[in-house]
Order: C-alpha cells, then structure tokens, then sequence
C-alpha cells in the first residue's frame, strides 16, 4: 500500500490545480462520504438481528431491549447523517 502511494503522490501532485481539478477531488470526496451509509446501515441491522435474538430468548425483557436498540440505532444513523452533510458541503463547493 505504501508502495501504491509513493508512486501515485507525485502523479497527482503533476496536475495544474484549477477549478475543475478541485471540483472533481469535491466529488470524489463526496462519494467516500457517503459510502458512510453501508457501514450505518449494516451496524443498524445487526443490533437489530441480535435485540430479536435477546427477546426470543427473554421475552419479558423486550421493553428494556427495544429501548436500548433504537438508542444504539440513533447513534449509529449519526455517522451515516455526517457523511450526507458532508457530502452536501463537497458538492456544494
């Protein structure tokens, strides 16, 4: 990987900066922003696999289980809201 990088660094650093060379790299930092969607999307659903799996096996405890997945839930969507707003910030640019 450190290999990879010395020799595309100085490719890239070649390019005259202007204003389209500053709006793809906007761009392109906007789609490696929200890419931040899969990683929310895929801790959501595995709270939610394994809080159904806690209420299969106590079922009398399914309130306090509810409440601490959709908390865990909340703060896990924050990542995937950053990443939009980051990606509405870039693209705006």
């Amino acid at each position: 990987m450190f290999a990879f990088l010395t020799t595309i660094i100085p490719k890239i650093l070649e390019v005259v900066p202007n204003e389209f060379y500053a709006q793809g790299l906007a761009y392109l930092g906007a789609g490696i922003a929200v890419f931040t969607g899969v990683g929310t999307a895929l801790s959501q659903g595995y709270a939610a696999a394994k809080a159904a799996e806690a209420v299969a096996r106590q079922p009398e405890a399914s309130g306090k289980i509810t409440t601490t997945m959709l908390i865990g839930q909340a703060v896990a969507e924050t990542t995937g809201l950053y990443g939009l707003i980051i990606a509405f910030i870039l693209s705006g640019k």
